[in-house]
């Protein structure tokens, strides 16, 4: 597991919260205390970077999650239909919002 991970290449640059890395996969998740749709979608173009701007995770599965403290219902129905994990406080705990039915974007 890797913390605010920063990368510059080629004139472009990548930031991201907290990367966790196995074997085959990376998911790469974006950290807010209050998420919006605007947080989404900036954190699916970094998705996209990915592999371009970190050249030793262009043979992972990349995986993208968002994780709040208070995520709204909206924000979490869109993040879920990009295809990233929504990871929610509840109470004193973390919880997934995604049902059993919900298939991952792989980047």
């Amino acid at each position: 597991m890797q913390q605010n991970v920063v990368v510059k290449r080629d004139g472009e640059g990548l930031e991201i919260d907290l990367l966790v890395v196995n074997d085959k996969d990376t998911v790469a998740i974006e950290c807010k205390s209050n998420v919006s749709i605007d947080d989404i979608n900036e954190h699916l173009k970094r998705l996209e970077k990915i592999k371009r701007l970190i050249p030793r995770y262009q043979g992972q599965q990349i995986l993208g999650a968002v994780a709040g403290i208070v995520i709204p219902e909206n924000v979490a129905a869109y993040a879920i239909k990009q295809g990233l994990y929504v990871i929610a406080q509840n109470g004193e705990q973390l919880a997934l919002r995604n049902d059993v039915s919900f298939v991952a974007k792989v980047w």
